[in-house]
C-alpha cells in the first residue's frame, strides 16, 4: 500500500478530522482513509440485464400497442 502526506492542512480542518474520527472511534489516520475512500471509489457498475430487471412491470402489451395512422388517400388514384 501507498503513504500519503497531507501538507498544509489547515488547523481548523484537522482539528475536525480528529473530532470526527473520536465520534467513530476510530484514529484521525483511519477516518482520513475512510474519507479518501468514501469520496473517491466510485461504485460498482450495474450491467444492462441488473438494470433491465429493475424496471417495474407497468400496464400490458395493449398499452403499448402502436396504433395505426389513417393512411391519406393518393391523389394520383
Amino acid at each position: 500500500m501507498a503513504n500519503l502526506i497531507v501538507r498544509n492542512v489547515d488547523d481548523e480542518i484537522a482539528n475536525a478530522l480528529k473530532m470526527r474520527a473520536s465520534r467513530h472511534g476510530i484514529s484521525a489516520e483511519a477516518e482520513h482513509r475512510r474519507i479518501l475512500e468514501q469520496a473517491l471509489r466510485r461504485p460498482k457498475k450495474r450491467s444492462f440485464l441488473e438494470v433491465l430487471s429493475q424496471i417495474p412491470e407497468v400496464g400490458t402489451d395493449e398499452d403499448f400497442a402502436r396504433v395505426q395512422d389513417q393512411q391519406a388517400p393518393n391523389p394520383f388514384d
